[in-house]
């Protein structure tokens, strides 16, 4: 054995590894069903190539999830960090408000409780059993970006790293789904991928300290095509 194999840090790897789990597409919980209004943008034909969706996600980075979704996870984060339920509470009446569009709302939930599932088990931190029994209670919805954190936080992960995994997973996901949508090449959806890394990055910086006065301001036009969706003659996705 080298000296440097003798300096792997065991803990460092893990935690690494667990992180990758949590934000893997993958993971049995829905998400490849949901395209986030995508679908709608698509029917309509605003989203019809490589540079269109490629500006779709770009958006949604940008513009949505680095107020909604993201600075969700970032708050979710602290609060967790800091043992504070009161704080989770307060932050899922307030995404739950934010999520004006049904479809919306009632995946991220969805979404939530099914990853809450897949983790919570394995972990006795106080705050993530407490969070359960709120869950139980009904004091809570489960929103997604409120369990990504808080799990995140449990398992004492860096959190510029989770951000940076939540907003991949957000953005292989749409990425995906335009894919069969439009449809593209594989090869195509990968490229847009690699040149969006840079873009993730800043909105990783940007989300951070997430600005209060920002929390909640939305793409409408995305809101609108999700409420649309649910009444598209034929439909691929379930939002």
């Amino acid at each position: 054995m080298s000296g440097s194999d003798r300096h792997i840090d065991i803990g460092a790897l893990t935690r690494a590894g667990l992180l990758l789990q949590l934000a893997d597409p993958t993971l049995p919980i829905g998400g490849f069903n949901h395209s986030g209004g995508l679908e709608t943008f698509v029917q309509q034909g605003v989203v019809h190539d490589a540079a269109t969706l490629k500006t779709f996600v770009y958006t949604q980075l940008q513009q949505n999830w680095l107020h909604n979704d993201g600075a969700y996870v970032s708050l979710a984060f602290n609060a967790s960090t800091e043992q504070n339920l009161d704080e989770l509470l307060w932050l899922d009446k307030q995404i739950g408000a934010a999520k004006v569009a049904r479809e919306l709302r009632e995946s991220s939930y969805k979404l939530g409780v099914r990853l809450l599932k897949i983790f919570a088990q394995h972990t006795k931190v106080a705050i993530v059993v407490s969070y359960q029994a709120a869950l139980a209670a009904q004091q809570v919805r489960g929103f997604y970006p409120l369990v990504f954190g808080l799990l995140a936080a449990a398992m004492q992960l860096d959190k510029a790293a989770t951000l940076q995994a939540f907003y991949y997973n957000a953005a292989v996901g749409l990425i995906t789904n335009g894919v069969k949508l439009i449809p593209l090449s594989q090869m195509a959806g990968q490229e847009m991928l690699i040149e969006l890394h840079t873009v993730i990055a800043q909105t990783v910086q940007a989300s951070m300290q997430p600005q209060w006065q920002q929390l909640g301001a939305t793409t409408l036009a995305t809101d609108i095509r999700a409420m649309q969706h649910e009444r598209l003659y034929t439909r691929l996705y379930m939002s």
